[in-house]
């Protein structure tokens, strides 16, 4: 799967504190699919398929001018 358009970002949540906060990740690995700066979706557990699937609407999805 290829999507040279998004940006995946992996952080240490033992390492900044303040990012598990901001965002309530309380389980491990959390997905967070965030858009101009906004949380629009999100998948807690090792789910591939569900991974793959929401990393392709969301691809697919333009962002906005005027959003």
């Amino acid at each position: 799967m290829t999507y040279p358009h998004v940006f995946f970002q992996k952080v240490d949540v033992d390492e900044v504190k303040e990012i598990a906060a901001e965002y309530r990740i309380e389980a491990m690995p959390t997905f967070h699919f965030i858009k101009k700066g906004e949380k629009i979706d999100s998948i807690i557990g090792t789910k591939k398929d569900e991974l793959e699937a929401k990393v392709r609407k969301h691809a697919a999805q333009p962002v906005s001018a005027s959003a």
